[in-house]
């Protein structure tokens, strides 16, 4: 779909339940990317998901979805989808080619531009999917035409909160090792949500490779999903740091009456001890 806010459909209910995958780096099968084979992984999750989740309203991917943006790992990418039950949004990170994806995922909403950005509207106010790719650029790019497209969907979304989904994080984050692959915006996305009258319910996004969460200094909360696949070692200080391994890991959001919440979900986990009922206070 074209058009300067394209809306596939819009959700109506008491509450939503969203699953985000991210950093997906899917590859050709059989072949790994840093050690991991990211396939093994993103079919886990998804079987994990079909059987747990099959209710969800939403599945989000945001971005990096395949290691080097070949045609193969799209057509892979979309076989491996296939089954889902749910309306599935998927986002571009700086791993991402766009003419290849466009070719494999054509009925993705695009804006007027050709940018993968898209709103949809729900009971609890806007979800905002923005595009921070640019081609031979490692951090993310969000400049005029995209906030123009910006501008004009916070504007319709009125008094409505909105809830973002990018690939780059709008965000100072503090890990060295991103210190210049972040957002190169000077900052201009993270103002134009600030200003919007409905306030920001929660920005989620990717990129980073392990969890975060916290509050930006206007006030606005954000967290990042956890690698689907191969993943940082948590060290804020090393320009270099380690990739490992781990259970493939997805996230569930939810937005009902008690606000947005997420849990982190980890695809082969062993049970120990059962927990007894606790019937409080």
């Amino acid at each position: 779909m074209r058009g300067a806010l394209p809306r596939i459909f819009s959700f109506a209910g008491t509450d939503m339940k969203i699953i985000q995958l991210t950093d997906t780096h899917l590859m050709p099968p059989g072949i790994s990317a840093n050690g991991v084979d990211p396939e093994a992984r993103l079919r886990a999750a998804m079987a994990d998901i079909l059987k747990r989740h099959a209710n969800a309203d939403l599945l989000v991917i945001t971005g990096d979805l395949c290691n080097h943006g070949d045609a193969e790992a799209y057509a892979l990418l979309r076989e491996i989808l296939a089954p889902a039950p749910f309306p599935v949004r998927l986002l571009l990170g700086n791993h991402d080619r766009r003419p290849e994806f466009v070719a494999a995922f054509p009925d993705q909403p695009r804006d007027a531009s050709g940018y993968i950005q898209s709103v949809l509207d729900t009971d609890h106010g806007r979800l905002l999917f923005l595009d921070t790719h640019e081609a031979g650029v490692i951090g993310g790019i969000y400049g005029a035409e995209r906030l123009a497209w910006l501008d004009a969907a916070l504007a319709d979304a009125g008094p409505a909160p909105v809830t973002v989904f990018v690939h780059h994080p709008p965000v100072a984050d503090g890990i060295r090792h991103f210190q210049s692959i972040s957002l190169h915006d000077e900052g201009a996305l993270l103002a134009r949500l600030a200003a919007h009258p409905g306030g920001v319910r929660h920005i989620v996004f990717g990129h980073i490779h392990m969890p975060l969460s916290g509050t930006s200094p206007e006030g606005i909360a954000y967290s990042s999903g956890q690698s689907c696949t191969h993943r940082f070692i948590t060290d804020l200080e090393l320009p270099d740091p380690w990739w490992t391994d781990g259970n493939p890991t997805y996230r569930i959001l939810m937005i009902d009456e008690l606000g947005f919440r997420a849990f982190t979900v980890e695809v082969g986990q062993i049970p120990t001890v059962r927990a007894p009922i606790c019937e409080g206070p």
